[in-house]
């Protein structure tokens, strides 16, 4: 099959360049390897909340800002809604706290009051930054064009010039003496990396001018939002959007990119497939690029980038809160807590390096405006941080979330210190680390910045969108211009738009890729009180085993209000029947209700198998411990045990508030098992789960290996109690859904 343009990855870089094209008459095919489009420009649901994964606030959207242009060409703002924020920042830290205002002069007067020796330093900090962003608008895109303006660059772009062999850290020490003035003007680095003395002037005078010029602004509904109209943009103009879609190789001929090769990300029995192109964009981390390209290419690129540094990462503690946080004090969108070891700007990457307890962070208060994430009343909060891929690579699944636990309570005592209140009020709370962007967006050290924005690496020195190899193309955080949403969707665009021009187009292959994920419905039934079943087709090659979930993502969902349109759910049919069986508990939220409403016949998309919880060989005794739901991986488990005709003993504690409740009851008691014991717990009538309940029936607790599925407090409670009566930690298995 032939396509005019293939995009692997669907980050804003590929999304804008994939959209670009479709607009301009290009039929483009973009895999993303997620399940969600978006990479850090993503949402996620948990409880009554949507997450907000990346964006904090975007710059700019002023006169000044060339992403205008962009949005303008895609008609962004007919769907997509961005709302400002009500500053830049406000800084707390052991000197008088500061508001930073937006607005160039307003935060230049602001600034030369409190500090009026240091009004020189000031008046050149503001003209730089701003002449930095007034000429990078007229800097020719062309490389042949900066070539032959070369001699004449230091009278056409005198800012540019200036700043592009420094760093902001240095540019400080020269200009400005005060201590506390430097601190303000550089306490939202982290946007851009971890130290001043070698974060490109250049680059923070573009993203900095842009901010305070323009203002901070967020996406309403969360990031997500502007990744799935620029998704569905491509699609009505023709281009196709698969996700889950794994690219291990491109194809050169000749010196050209001719095609990829791809596969299921999630099946690992899948066949890959091989599509051809005109040309290809490359929106993914450029040392990723270099592996998918046959060896003679790869080192030719390797040779390029292997001296390239890559930036920081960042750790993000996602919190819900039961009431909106004005009321427990916080009266800022986003608040900066300096830690008071930073005395001046040569501690900066010290403390983002140093310990957690010392950490400087933000607090993102996104109940300050008309969010979208959360439901009238309550709010959602975020604490970021700077973060490193070595603080987490070497330990274990047990090592590793109890670290977490571990970095977040440290924050939530320097929170709390700055607002007593908070804490009671928090519901849910959820850490990402470096680690987590790593998994989810494939990018090295997790880094979401690429390679560092160093003078070295930053501006012409940045990887250019053409690659050394004939018709692929860069479009991401790693190439120019760089990272940040402003950064990726230029990319995307500059790269979309150049391709255009130099390519040459052949006629496209009519047909779309089919996506054999793709299943419809062939049954709904409720099984239990408020319990729904559904059963689909069950994709082709799809083989799972007793215990695992899959994602199933609604195709045209009825609902979509504060959620998302898919679910992780475990797979309640064994793995030789000839559908899918997925159940759950019916709520309000928009995607139970848009279950509830499905018909026989409409699709959805089923990304998997995924999971680890699952039997393993050698197992003598099992206790499986269930609340509610839980009980949908526990099913297929119970079958092949069944079919393996297991001998050891086997205890099912299912506990539920009320009989009627009780999901697949009828199917537990005929369990066909030589030791099979089935003791449901009714909490309506008689007691929970306890130590007495489980001694009466185990006898020995140490005797055992366990599965236990629940709530985030049921898998606690029980897990406390076993641990307690001696059960070595290993013998553990949990699912948490919540």
């Amino acid at each position: 099959m032939h396509f005019n343009t293939i995009i692997i990855g669907g980050g804003l870089g590929g999304l804008t360049a994939g959209a670009t094209l479709s607009k301009l008459g290009r039929k483009v095919l973009l895999l993303e390897q997620h399940y969600i489009p978006g990479g850090c420009a993503t949402t996620f649901k948990r409880k009554d909340f949507v997450m907000e994964v990346g964006l904090h606030e975007m710059d700019g959207l002023f006169d000044k800002d060339t992403k205008v242009q962009v949005f303008d060409f895609l008609e962004v703002n007919k769907s997509v809604k961005f709302i400002q924020v009500p500053e830049l920042f406000h800084l707390i830290s052991n000197r008088p706290e500061f508001t930073f205002p937006h607005g160039t002069e307003s935060a230049q007067k602001l600034l030369v009051d409190k500090f009026p020796q240091e009004e020189k330093g000031i008046k050149a900090f503001f003209n730089l930054i701003s002449g930095v962003l007034n000429e990078t608008s007229k800097m020719p895109q062309e490389k042949w064009k900066t070539i032959l303006i070369f001699p004449f660059m230091p009278l056409l772009f005198p800012n540019i010039v200036k700043s592009s062999r420094t760093s902001i850290g240095h540019w400080l020490d020269k200009n400005i003496q005060n201590d506390e003035l430097k601190l303000i003007l550089t306490a939202n680095l982290l946007y851009y990396g971890d130290d001043p003395y070698s974060l490109s002037l250049m680059y923070f005078s573009v993203a900095q001018a842009s901010y305070i010029g323009g203002g901070g602004h967020f996406i309403k509904g969360g990031s997500q939002k502007l990744s799935d109209y620029l998704s569905k943009f491509i699609q009505n103009h023709g281009g196709q959007v698969m996700l889950g879609a794994n690219v291990e190789k491109i194809m050169v001929e000749n010196g050209k990119a001719i095609g990829i090769q791809f596969r299921d990300s999630f099946n690992k029995e899948s066949s890959p497939k091989k599509i051809y192109a005109d040309s290809i964009i490359a929106n993914a981390a450029i040392p990723n690029v270099v592996r998918m390209l046959p060896t003679k290419y790869s080192c030719l690129l390797e040779e390029k980038t292997k001296n390239m540094e890559e930036a920081c990462s960042l750790l993000s503690i996602y919190m819900c809160f039961d009431v909106e946080l004005k009321q427990v004090g916080v009266k800022h969108y986003s608040t900066l807590i300096q830690d008071e070891s930073v005395k001046t700007l040569k501690d900066l990457k010290k403390n983002y390096k140093g310990e957690w307890s010392d950490k400087s962070f933000a607090f993102v208060d996104y109940s300050q405006v008309d969010s979208g994430l959360a439901p009238l009343g309550k709010s959602i909060g975020v604490i970021c941080a700077a973060d490193y891929l070595s603080e987490w690579e070497e330990l274990n699944d047990y090592e590793y979330k109890a670290k977490k636990e571990q970095v977040a309570q440290i924050f939530f005592k320097k929170l709390e210190k700055q607002f007593p209140e908070i804490l009671k009020h928090l519901i849910y709370y959820e850490v990402g680390t470096s680690k987590t962007i790593q998994k989810y967006t494939l990018n090295p050290k997790g880094t979401p910045y690429g390679y560092a924005q160093t003078p070295a690496q930053s501006g012409l020195k940045r990887i250019p969108l053409k690659s050394p190899i004939k018709n692929l193309f860069f479009a991401s955080a790693w190439s120019f211009p760089g990272g940040g949403f402003t950064g990726a969707i230029l990319s995307g665009f500059l790269s979309a738009t150049s391709m255009n021009k130099k390519n040459k187009w052949c006629r496209p292959d009519s047909e779309f890729l089919m996506d054999s994920r793709v299943v419809k419905l062939i049954k709904r039934e409720i099984i239990a009180e408020n319990t729904l079943q559904l059963s689909f087709e069950k994709p082709k090659g799809f083989n799972h085993k007793s215990g695992q979930f899959a994602i199933l993502r609604l195709n045209n969902p009825k609902y979509n209000d504060l959620d998302m349109p898919f679910r992780s759910l475990s797979i309640v049919s064994y793995k030789d029947e000839p559908i899918l069986r997925f159940a759950m508990r019916i709520s309000k939220s928009s995607y139970k209700q848009s279950c509830e409403q499905m018909k026989v016949g409409e699709e959805a998309t089923v990304f998997g198998p995924n999971g680890k919880f699952v039997l393993n060989e050698g197992m003598q005794n099992i206790v499986f411990l269930i609340s509610g739901i839980g009980i949908t991986p526990i099913i297929p488990m119970l079958k092949e045990l069944e079919k393996k005709q297991f001998t050891g003993q086997v205890f099912l504690f299912y506990s539920n508030k009320t009989k009627a409740s009780t999901a697949y009851d009828d199917e537990l008691k005929n369990i066909q098992l030589e030791n099979y014991f089935y003791i449901p717990v009714t909490t309506s009538e008689t007691k929970r789960i306890e130590i007495e309940l489980l001694k009466i029936h185990l006898k020995n607790l140490s005797f055992f290996e366990y599965f236990i599925v629940g709530t985030s407090s049921f898998l606690k409670t029980m897990k406390k109690i076993l641990i307690n009566e001696g059960v070595n930690i290993t013998k553990l298995k949990e699912d948490d859904f919540g």
